[in-house]
C-alpha cells in the first residue's frame, strides 16, 4: 500500500505528546529532558513510555518491550501524537511484535526519521495510516535543531500539512535531474533503511508513487549499488516520480579517507544515471534529511511533483479532524 486510507487528528492546543524509544537509546538523560521542557514550552504536554529510559547497547531495550510502548501510546487516549525518541537503529526489530490493530482503531499522527523509516513504512502497509517524517524528541530538544526545523514540525501537526515543501533558508536552491509534473502518493524515507526492507514482509511498494529518499555518510558507490539494486528490482520501473532530499555527507569530498576510484564520480552523477533515464520528474535537494534544516514531510498523502517549477507540493491533508 503506497496511499494512506487513514489520518489522525492534528495535534490540538495543549495536546499530549506520546514518546517511544523505538530505535536507539539516549546517551545523557538531559537529552530527553531538553525535548520534554521544549514541548512544555509550546503549551503541550509529554508522556514518556515505561521503557524510553531502557538501554542495551546500541538499541533501547527489548524489542518486545519497546513494541508493547508503541502499541500503548496509540492505544492511550491521553495521547495526542505518538513521537520516536530518536532514530539510530533497531525500529525494524520491533514489527513482529507491533499490534497493527490497536493502532488502525487508535489512528493518530506517528512522528520520526531516519531508523524510523521501517515503522513507517509498516505502519503504513499494514494500516493505512498516514505518518510523518520529521524530529524526535530529542531533535526538537537539541541545541543545534534550527528555528526552521522546529516551525515546520509544529505547522505541520497542529495543521493538515498541505501546501509547498519550503525550501532550506540557508541555500534555496532545488535541481531538477529530470523535468515534468505527476501528482501522486508519496512514499520513502532515509535510503538505506528502505534497502533493508527488501524481501521482508514489509517491502516497500513504490508502484505508481513518488518515491522521496535521503541518507547520510552514504558514498557515491553505496547509492550507486542501492539504486542498481532498486532498479534490478523493479522498484523503480512504475514510480511516478522521485524526491531526493538532503544527501548529508554523501559525495567523495566529505569522505576524507575515500580512495582515488571512489572520488571518481560525484553523487549527482550516480543520481543523473540512474534516475534521468526513469523518463519521470526527479527533483533534488528539498532539506528533508539528516541537514541543518529539516522540513517536516507527511508520507502517503497525495502531492505533487513539479520538477520545471522545482516544487513539491502537499495536496492531501495529512491529519483530519
Amino acid at each position: 500500500m503506497s496511499a494512506a486510507t487513514l489520518f489522525g487528528p492534528p495535534l490540538p492546543s495543549g495536546g499530549t505528546i506520546g514518546v517511544v524509544a523505538a530505535a536507539s537509546p539516549y546517551d545523557a538523560r538531559s537529552e530527553i529532558l531538553r525535548g520534554v521542557e521544549w514541548w512544555e514550552a509550546q503549551g503541550h504536554r509529554v508522556k514518556l513510555a515505561d521503557g524510553v529510559f531502557d538501554r542495551d547497547d546500541y538499541v533501547a531495550g527489548d524489542p518486545k518491550r519497546r513494541a508493547a510502548d508503541l502499541t500503548a501510546m496509540f492505544a492511550d487516549d491521553e495521547v495526542d501524537v505518538v513521537q520516536s525518541l530518536q532514530g539510530g537503529f533497531g525500529s525494524a526489530q520491533i514489527i513482529p511484535y507491533i499490534d497493527f490493530d490497536a493502532i488502525a482503531a487508535n489512528p493518530k499522527p506517528f512522528v520520526g526519521y531516519s531508523d524510523i523509516t521501517s515503522l513507517h513504512i509498516a505502519i503504513r502497509q499494514q494500516t493505512g495510516l498516514a505518518t510523518l517524517y520529521g524530529s524526535g524528541l530529542i531533535g526538537v530538544g537539541d541545541k543545534d535543531t534550527t528555528p526552521f526545523t522546529r516551525n515546520r514540525l509544529l505547522q505541520v501537526l497542529t495543521g493538515d500539512g498541505t501546501g509547498d515543501v519550503p525550501r532550506d533558508p540557508d541555500d534555496p536552491y532545488v535541481r531538477a535531474i529530470h523535468g515534468g509534473k505527476v501528482t501522486a502518493p508519496l512514499v520513502g524515507g532515509c535510503l538505506w533503511l528502505l534497502m533493508q526492507t527488501m524481501g521482508t514482509p514489509c517491502e516497500f511498494q513504490s508502484d505508481g508513487a513518488i518515491l522521496f529518499f535521503e541518507d547520510v555518510k552514504a558514498p557515491p558507490y553505496y547509492v550507486d549499488g542501492f539504486l542498481t539494486q532498486l532498479a534490478v528490482a523493479g522498484k523503480l520501473d512504475r514510480v511516478a516520480g522521485v524526491v531526493v532530499g538532503e544527501m548529508k555527507d554523501c559525495d567523495w569530498g566529505d569522505q576524507r579517507e575515500a580512495s582515488d576510484w571512489a572520488r571518481s564520480r560525484s553523487l549527482e552523477d550516480v543520481l543523473e544515471q540512474h534516475l534521468e533515464p526513469l523518463g519521470v520528474p526527479v527533483l533534488y535537494k528539498l532539506p528533508l534529511g539528516h541537514g541543518k534544516h529539516l522540513a517536516a514531510l507527511p508520507l502517503g498523502v497525495r502531492c505533487t511533483l513539479d520538477a520545471d517549477r522545482r516544487t513539491l507540493t502537499v495536496d492531501e491533508p495529512a491529519f483530519r479532524p
